[in-house]
């Protein structure tokens, strides 16, 4: 067990980030390149460990991809088999447990099922596909790790059950490993970014989590999943090269119905809405903060609304990327790591993430419970501190028009729909 501030070979130890029975992580500083590492050290000097190790190095070495984990380093020091890999910041497993964005998971889901599909490629079956083994780098890029189970894939294939339980396929738990095995893990990885939930045998659905599934993701990506986790190896996708040829599939024709519906609208004459929505930003988009479009009409609208003004649609900006730090895991729509609870829809508490108070320069107003006074931003339908309800209506800067259901400001000028409460607005 080595210690903080402890010094092995070049680097010096900063924490240790886990630990398990045959290996330690530790966080560590390289002296010499001024860079940290995150370096694994085996806890056994057994030859059969140590011949693990080196096939994980040699396996990670030839999987050179922005998907997968970099070996900067591995050496012999002080009796030590020591592996210098890049640092990230958390794994995907931290990162499920907290609210995320539905274009946040599309984004991470499609790295995934890339870095598995490369490594298929160059017939390599991981054989360890867990959340635990995908690790999140700054800019939202998502690496495979951990190849310390793989397999190189021969006419003639013997191998051990090894792996995870909870995301093992039935053929490897019987020393059957395949492609079509990783695909397996890789589908459970995936239900459970998109539903919260990890099914346990048997696998019938609709699985635990199906109904937030279905809300959150198209029937296509639902039957993907559901493919993958096909008992029987042969009903699966041949490999993760496949699955992603499908994934991409499904992605594009989404961005094409999208483009499609857009041309449609314009052929049928409503280039002047376009007009209408630039004229609008230009007068409210740093007021209302509408950096986000409209899931149905693609019209300009903000995180905070709750109806799409301009055609009426529930929660218009869902799934968007917000520019917050997290998102409510009940509506999607953006929140602070600070607050604990959502200000838009009265979502329920959340984890505690960080005891920090984060300052920001949108809050103007406090929350009217005297025992409570917490900061508010405009447009906030209850306190994010105490959950308080704000009973005082919202009105736009240098604007008197409000609606006559709700009495929040609007632009009357421009809007066919409350944004608020979705109150049709008819105008005199």
């Amino acid at each position: 067990m080595l210690r903080a501030r402890q010094k092995i070979g070049k680097y010096r130890i900063m924490g240790r980030i886990s630990s398990g029975p045959l290996a330690d992580v530790y966080r560590a500083f390289d002296t010499i390149q001024k860079q940290r590492v995150a370096l694994k050290i085996p806890t056994t000097t057994s030859g059969a460990t140590e011949a693990e190790f080196l096939h994980e190095v040699q396996v990670a070495t030839r999987l050179q991809h922005p998907n997968i984990l970099s070996v900067l380093n591995a050496s012999y020091i002080d009796e030590h088999f020591v592996i210098a890999m890049e640092l990230g910041e958390q794994s995907l497993a931290d990162r499920i447990e907290r609210r995320m964005s539905t274009a946040s998971a599309l984004e991470l889901a499609g790295q995934a099922i890339n870095s598995v599909a490369f490594a298929h490629e160059h017939k390599i079956i991981h054989c360890d596909i867990k959340p635990e083994n995908f690790i999140l780098f700054p800019g939202n890029r998502l690496k495979l790790a951990d190849f310390g189970f793989a397999k190189v894939s021969l006419r003639t294939l013997k191998a051990s059950g090894s792996g995870t339980i909870d995301y093992i396929a039935p053929e490897q738990a019987m020393g059957r490993p395949k492609f079509q095995s990783d695909v397996f893990s890789l589908g459970l990885v995936l239900y459970r970014l998109f539903s919260g939930k990890l099914p346990e045998w048997p696998f019938e659905w609709p699985m635990p989590g199906h109904e937030r599934l279905a809300a959150r993701v198209r029937p296509g990506l639902i039957a993907m999943l559901r493919k993958a986790i096909q008992l029987d190896p042969k009903k699966r996708y041949r490999d993760a090269e496949q699955m992603r040829v499908e994934f991409d599939r499904i992605d594009s024709r989404s961005r094409r119905q999208r483009k499609s519906r857009g041309k449609t609208r314009a052929r049928n004459g409503n280039s002047w809405r376009r007009m209408q929505w630039r004229e609008f930003q230009q007068q409210y988009r740093s007021t209302l903060h509408t950096h986000h479009q409209c899931r149905r009409c693609e019209g300009p609208v903000a995180m905070s609304m709750q109806a799409c003004p301009w055609c009426g649609f529930d929660n218009p900006a869902r799934g968007s990327e917000s520019n917050m730090a997290s998102s409510c895991p009940r509506c999607e729509r953006g929140v602070k790591n600070d607050w604990d609870y959502c200000p838009w829809c009265y979502g329920p508490g959340f984890v505690a993430e960080t005891s920090r108070v984060y300052p920001d320069k949108r809050y103007t107003s406090r929350c009217s419970n005297k025992r409570c006074k917490g900061l508010l931003m405009p447009f906030m339908r209850y306190c994010p501190w105490c959950r308080t309800k704000v009973r005082k209506p919202w009105k736009l800067p240098g604007k008197r028009s409000s609606c006559k259901a709700c009495n929040w400001g609007i632009a009357a000028d421009f809007w066919k729909y409350c944004a608020w409460c979705r109150e049709p607005l008819h105008r005199e």
